[in-house]
Order: C-alpha cells, then sequence, then structure tokens
C-alpha cells in the first residue's frame, strides 16, 4: 500500500511538472524597448527593430518587445532612467549621453583618438571590457549589451573653416561624449542636441558647428547646405550604441528567451555596424559626384596636437582619481597599446601598400 502510495505520488509529482513546464513554455513575455531616435530613424532604429523581430521568430512568439520612438516618451535623452526604473525593460541608446549621471558609462560608446571598432570589439569581448561594464551598470539595475557601430565617424560639419586653434575659441557646437569635453578645454562651448533638432539649431545659428555620424546618416540630414566643411575624424573612431536592459526584467525570463535575448542583440548590433559602413560607401561616392560645394578637410596638425594634448591631460587627470574609472582607462590604454600593435602592421600596412 505504501509502495502504491509512493508510486502515485512520484506520478502526480511529475505530471504536475509536465504541465508546469509545458505553461511556462506558452507564456508569453511582452516587452517594451524606448529608443533615443525618432520614429523611422535609418540604422539606429533599424537595429532595435532587428533584434525585435529576430527575437520574435527564435522565441516562436514567447517574447514579444514593441518598440516606442523618442516621438511616443518624448525624452531623447532619458533611456537610462527608463530602464532603471523599469519603466521599460529595454532601451536602445547610446552610454555616453549618460556621463552626467555617471563618467565610467563613456568608456563603452568609443574615445577620442582611442580604439578602432575591430579593437574595441575585441577589448569589450574578450580584454574585460565586459566584466568592466557589468561594474558600471550593475549598481543601476541595468544590463549593457553592445547595440552597433557606426565606425570612425567624422569629425564634423563647419559652417567657417579651422586653421587654428584659436577658430575654435568661442565655437558652439553640438558634439557629445569626452570629445566635448576635449573641445570645451581648447575652448569650444560644446552642447548636446537631439537628432531631430540638429539641422533647425545648425540653420538658425544656435550652434555654429555639429558632428553627427558620417556619410551614412549625414547627407540625408542636409547639413551640407548651410555648413560646407566637412571635416574627418577624431573623436569617435568606434561610437557603440547600447542595448540597456532592466536586469530584474531580465532574470524573470526563462533561460532559453535569455539567450535568445542575447544572441539577438549581438545578431542586431552586427547587421548595423555592417548597415553602417555600407550607407557610408554608397552616401559618399554620392557626396563627391553631387555634391561639389561640400568641401572635405582635416584639421591642421596644430590644431590636432592641441586636441590630442587636451584628451591627455584630461584622461590623466581622471585616472589620478583613482577608483573603478583609472581601470577601465588602464584597461582601454593597456589594450590598445597590444591590439594597435597588430592593426599597423596588418589593416594599417596593407592599405599603405596598395
Amino acid at each position: 500500500m505504501r509502495r502504491t502510495t509512493l508510486l502515485l505520488s512520484i506520478i502526480l509529482i511529475s505530471l504536475f511538472t509536465s504541465i508546469s513546464a509545458t505553461a511556462a513554455s506558452d507564456k508569453v513575455y511582452r516587452w517594451r524597448l524606448a529608443e533615443t531616435w525618432p520614429t523611422n530613424f535609418p540604422i539606429f532604429g533599424d537595429a532595435a527593430k532587428t533584434m525585435a523581430k529576430n527575437v520574435k521568430r527564435m522565441s516562436g512568439g514567447r517574447l514579444l518587445i514593441t518598440i516606442d520612438s523618442k516621438n511616443k516618451h518624448k525624452s531623447a535623452f532619458g533611456i537610462f532612467d527608463f530602464v532603471k526604473s523599469g519603466q521599460y525593460q529595454m532601451g536602445h541608446t547610446v552610454s555616453y549621453y549618460y556621463k552626467g549621471k555617471d563618467i565610467n558609462t563613456l568608456f563603452f560608446t568609443t574615445l577620442p583618438l582611442g580604439m578602432i571598432a575591430s579593437e574595441q570589439y575585441s577589448w569589450f569581448y574578450y580584454g574585460g571590457g565586459k566584466e568592466l561594464a557589468a561594474k558600471v551598470f550593475d549598481k543601476y539595475g541595468i544590463m549593457h549589451f553592445p547595440g552597433g557601430n557606426t565606425s570612425n565617424q567624422m569629425g564634423g560639419w563647419f559652417k567657417k573653416e579651422i586653421n587654428t586653434i584659436e577658430d575654435l575659441h568661442g565655437l558652439k557646437m553640438r558634439i557629445p561624449g569626452f570629445a566635448g569635453e576635449v573641445l570645451a578645454k581648447v575652448g569650444a562651448k560644446p552642447t548636446l542636441i537631439p537628432a531631430g533638432e540638429l539641422y533647425t539649431a545648425l540653420e538658425r545659428g544656435s550652434i555654429d558647428a555639429l558632428e553627427w555620424v558620417g556619410p551614412s546618416l549625414d547627407l540625408r540630414m542636409g547639413f551640407h547646405k548651410i555648413a560646407p566643411y566637412y571635416y574627418t575624424g577624431w573623436h569617435e573612431p568606434a561610437a557603440e550604441l547600447s542595448f540597456m536592459v532592466n536586469k530584474k526584467a531580465y532574470e524573470k525570463l526563462p533561460e532559453d528567451l535569455q539567450a535568445i535575448l542575447e544572441v539577438a542583440m549581438q545578431e542586431a548590433a552586427f547587421q548595423m555596424t555592417a548597415q553602417s559602413n555600407h550607407a557610408s560607401a554608397v552616401n559618399w561616392a554620392s557626396m563627391k559626384q553631387d555634391y561639389p560645394n561640400i568641401q572635405v578637410k582635416s584639421f591642421p596638425p596644430a590644431v590636432m596636437d592641441a586636441l590630442k594634448k587636451a584628451n591627455t591631460d584630461l584622461l590623466n587627470a581622471l585616472e589620478e582619481k583613482g577608483g573603478l574609472t583609472a581601470e577601465i582607462i588602464k584597461s582601454r590604454r593597456e589594450y590598445m597599446t597590444k591590439a594597435r600593435a597588430w592593426t599597423e602592421i596588418s589593416d594599417q600596412a596593407y592599405l599603405n601598400n596598395l
């Protein structure tokens, strides 16, 4: 009798476990993602759409992600707080927009005169960058994942030619991240303006210059109609966007949906990086042929020397404060030294031989 009762109990427990597992696998999780970009913004906005579509396909519809653009939530630079509070389970943005909340967030976008995209990806996934990102974002209940890279960005659109460092004194320029700190140190007046307001600000004279991305996105914005001087880059050699995920929401997902979400984010980041490079190549050809008024320039050596010195001085001052900031700066610097030696003898040597 006791044996029969035990057997029956085992059968019932197994049946209940099976039913519970089936119910769990059928449960639909509905998430919302807030993005910094306006509705249907190309390339950047495509990354979030690609991720959400692939999550739905791979999960068989068990994880559905709705995307709210800046037009709906009305706060282009509010993504960090949206995700931190749990108002949104996810966000797609750029981490250096939030350096005012935590200076360490900026190191996971890019640094002036720093690593190029291939070097930075290697640092993040294999050189300790991912673990350092966790130290930064964990305290806010946020998980950080790469969200797509623009690769090397152009140095910006200027209404007037830059011949000396004095030409930057008092110059009002839209430029985010650490590059804004560098320009401020040499006398410029950096500001941060959302994408949808850039053209109007330039046209009305609220700013004298701006940087956005590169030919991939700049040409459609029409900046060349107002500011014909287009400078080559120095400030964002590997600008990485960011998927931010609310950690509590992530931990409530079954393990298979966690894995699906991570794979979908990584694939979307790859697609955006490729799409951005493709669009820049196509638009660069169009720019050279159809817009002869655009004057492509590089900053004079004396200007670059001043920017390099300002960048080094600012980074050294941050590193001297110690703590996690110093740990990240040291990690990036040491990894770039190692990776750059290989870049110079591989990619750079190849290009120099052409």
